[in-house]
């Protein structure tokens, strides 16, 4: 390992990649639901039904987006080592 790298206040790679991965994560849950549930609105409203749709894609889109935490997360401990 680099001085330079165990300088105080300096980040190493391992500890940005977790950083960033730690910020995706939520955004990577929150955008497939949102998305899901837009998509859904717009088809309800299209076709003049009730909350049908925006209930489906938004479930949808949770489940997409908890599969995606859950890849990243195995694909973060695969890295570990663990």
């Amino acid at each position: 390992m680099d001085p330079e790298d165990r300088k105080p206040g300096r980040i190493s790679g391992d500890s940005a990649r977790a950083f960033a991965l730690a910020w995706s994560l939520p955004f990577s849950l929150v955008v497939p639901m949102i998305l899901g549930g837009g998509v859904g609105f717009l088809l309800d409203r299209w076709l003049h039904t009730k909350p049908i749709f925006m209930l489906v894609l938004g479930i949808l889109g949770l489940g997409i987006g908890v599969r995606e935490v859950v890849k990243a997360a195995a694909l973060l401990d695969k890295k570990d080592g663990g």
